[in-house]
Order: structure tokens, then sequence, then C-alpha cells
């Protein structure tokens, strides 16, 4: 097993994890698995091949709906897409 995928399956681990906190205590390691996202992501399509990116990204896309639908609709609000 290559790094990447030991990593995007400790990744896993971690949001199911966080997932597993009080909402008051998602917050930091939830944003932190937010940044690393992209990054391992990327790696896992370089080392593996980019369909496994592909599947790791619809992967995000679905554990983090509602934080990222939060972060669009916040940033449509401000005016931060122009």
């Amino acid at each position: 097993m290559s790094a990447s995928v030991l990593a995007s399956c400790l990744w896993v681990l971690a949001a199911t994890a966080t997932a597993m906190l009080p909402m008051r205590h998602q917050m930091v390691p939830g944003l932190a698995l937010l940044v690393s996202a992209p990054v391992l992501m990327v790696w896992l399509a370089l080392s593996v091949g980019w369909w496994m990116g592909v599947l790791g990204l619809l992967a995000f896309l679905s554990m983090f709906r509602r934080p990222l639908g939060a972060l669009v609709g916040w940033l449509l609000r401000r005016g931060g897409w122009a």
C-alpha cells in the first residue's frame, strides 16, 4: 500500500472521529481536515492515478457538503466571488 493511500485512510478515520465530537469541538479539527484534503487528493492522484483522485474528491465533497455549502453561501452573500 502506498503512503498516499495510507494517509488517505488515516484522513477518513480522522474525519469520522471528528464527526463524532460535539459541534463546538469540531471546528479546529474540521478546519485542519478541510485544508489538508486538497493536498492529499493531489498526492493521491499523482501516486495512484487520476481516477483515485476523483474518487477522493467525491468522498471529500460527500463528507463536507454542509460546511462547503455554508462557505459558498457566506462568500456569495459577501460578494467574495467578484
